[in-house]
């Protein structure tokens, strides 16, 4: 039996006492999130915002088995934002509608949702009325039976049947009016909610899925009255989609118990707020940096390739890797790395290396005299940096595995590390509002 073959179906319960902690847990990371927000120019909360859209929308059609040009899916966010995007890449006009929806879910959260609206959200993923598996029906609810099906052909397993076409009516009128609703019961879970209500209606002959998770991050937003979304649990449920897939079966099969999948839920909501943190992170020592450096004279090449390592770009500074990137010659990446060298902008990781390496010099002061206590773990494959700043503040801040592996290595010098992933904490009594 399915769980909308159940009398009243909807009414959901869960055990409070296992979903209580992760929610508190979520409240509390929320919080932290925001506080250091609060450090931020209005600017760097948009470039946040931006690089965490671009994740969602990548990740959540990745879930669906649609690969989406990253550089496309920024771009098109930067321009809807209003934001310079130093690496342009004209996005397709799919990629467009497909932004152009997450936008408006996220920045118009407290508006109303209705059968239109939804019909045309569904309508913009797929603009020619195909997918690959050839014509499909949109900008209306299903007409057709719906099979969540698995395996070959003639070998078909079924893991789901949809309610009725007759019934989708019928049951999106019943989520639409929960949806607007207010109710005693947190923004978290009623996220859960609606992603496992509306996936188990599947009120579309496709991207429901895709729809769910939209309407999770609306309600997450309504819950924080706040048109800056910073977190999206898309990018989590992409790293353990398997399993994703088996909780809602499991509970599509269920009596209306979905405690397992809000604990699941949660814990990914958790894990997204950490990934957001960093991004935070990235944006306050960015922020810092271009305080100090604002007044030194650069090319617009020389600015263009810092921010493009300032935002993370996972590679060593090098001559190399600076022409590649840079398109240009060996001898031009060469005369522009040691410009900022003697601007005090890049410093040599290990002087007198046969092939030098460079760490941009967030601060000329050496940091390894705030910080002891230092090493790195990892968990669940990431790398983090720990530290106690001053003796008082602890510090944990997920690095790139390349960086942990330099320093570990003895390639990458201490006071670097710090100096690229810890700078904001010194300066953290300043503002963060200048943008290069």
């Amino acid at each position: 039996m399915y769980i909308h073959e159940r009398d009243n179906w909807t009414d959901f319960r869960w055990d409070t006492s296992k979903v209580s902690l992760l929610q508190e847990k979520v409240f509390r990371k929320q919080g932290l999130l925001y506080g250091r927000l609060s450090s931020l120019g209005f600017d760097s909360k948009l470039r946040a915002m931006a690089e965490n859209l671009t994740f969602d929308v990548v990740y959540s059609s990745e879930i669906e088995g649609i690969q989406l040009n990253m550089d496309q899916v920024r771009s098109s966010i930067a321009r809807r934002l209003g934001i310079d995007n130093v690496k342009y890449s004209a996005p397709s006009h799919y990629i467009d509608s497909v932004v152009g929806v997450m936008l408006e879910a996220v920045q118009n959260y407290n508006q109303s949702l209705s059968k239109e609206k939804l019909c045309a959200w569904q309508t913009a993923f797929f603009p020619t009325g195909y997918n690959e598996g050839g014509q499909i029906e949109i900008g209306q609810y299903r007409t057709n039976e719906e099979h969540i099906v698995s395996g070959m052909f003639g070998r078909e397993k079924i893991h789901y049947i949809a309610p009725s076409p007759d019934r989708v009516e019928e049951e999106m009128q019943k989520f639409l009016t929960w949806f607007d609703k207010d109710e005693p019961v947190s923004s978290v879970i009623r996220s859960a909610i609606a992603h496992f209500w509306f996936v188990s209606i599947h009120p579309f002959e496709d991207g429901n899925g895709r729809l769910a998770r939209i309407l999770s991050d609306m309600l997450l937003a309504r819950g924080e009255n706040s048109e800056f979304s910073f977190y999206n649990v898309s990018s989590q449920i992409n790293k353990d989609k398997n399993h994703y897939y088996d909780i809602l079966e499991r509970m599509q099969h269920g009596d209306g118990d979905i405690t397992e999948w809000l604990t699941w839920y949660l814990q990914k909501l958790v894990n997204a707020l950490d990934e957001a943190d960093t991004i935070v992170a990235t944006i306050l020592n960015k922020s810092f940096f271009w305080q100090k450096a604002s007044s030194v004279p650069m090319t617009e090449r020389q600015t263009q390739m810092l921010n493009l390592f300032l935002d993370g770009y996972e590679a060593k500074i090098t001559s190399k890797t600076w022409a590649t990137l840079a398109k240009c010659s060996k001898d031009t990446a060469i005369r522009d790395i040691q410009d900022l060298v003697d601007k005090n902008i890049l410093k040599e990781d290990i002087p007198g290396a046969k092939r030098p390496s460079y760490s941009i010099v967030y601060d000329a002061e050496d940091l390894t005299q705030f910080f002891t206590e230092v090493s790195i773990t990892e968990e669940n494959g990431i790398p983090y940096l720990n530290a106690l700043y001053k003796g008082k503040k602890t510090i944990c801040e997920r690095i790139l595995s390349l960086d942990a592996d330099r320093y570990q290595n003895g390639d990458l010098p201490l006071s670097n590390l710090l100096s690229k992933y810890c700078s904001y904490v010194v300066g953290s009594n300043k503002e963060y509002s200048t943008n290069r």
